[in-house]
């Protein structure tokens, strides 16, 4: 029986459809360790991209994720694999948006439904943390 999973890592040079979450890069982070240090949730975390400025991260996603992708201080866009550069895990020059975790370093795309519950943890965490000051 021929495997129809659509949830793997994009090839080297290839610029495949994929959706990007994008979120601010402190709610980014924290859900970056927290799906690592629960490495039994649907293959970890993927490639993840920062962008220039340090403000924000994007998560690659499998396609079609942007369709019902509704979580409040976030947003979800289909690339059609436009603007992705895959292959190229060299370290970006200052301002330039680059690779968080580059392709080659991660496994497939990370699972929406596991990046949503991180994103609300790791939202949980930062209002806990801001409200202690």
């Amino acid at each position: 029986m021929e495997s129809t999973e659509t949830n793997t890592a994009p090839e080297p040079g290839t610029a495949p459809d994929l959706d990007l979450v994008t979120v601010p890069a402190r709610q980014g982070l924290e859900a970056v360790d927290i799906i690592r240090r629960a490495a039994s949730q649907a293959g970890g975390v993927g490639p993840v991209l920062h962008d220039g400025s340090g403000d924000t991260l994007g998560f690659l996603v499998p396609p079609g994720t942007a369709d019902a992708w509704d979580l409040p201080g976030s947003a979800c866009t289909q690339t059609n694999g436009r603007g992705m550069r895959f292959g190229d895990a060299a370290s970006p020059a200052a301002g330039v948006t680059g690779w968080l975790l580059p392709p080659e370093a991660v496994g497939p795309v990370t699972d929406p439904e596991v990046l949503r519950a991180a994103l609300g943890e790791a939202a949980r965490l930062i209002e806990a943390a801001d409200n202690c000051r």
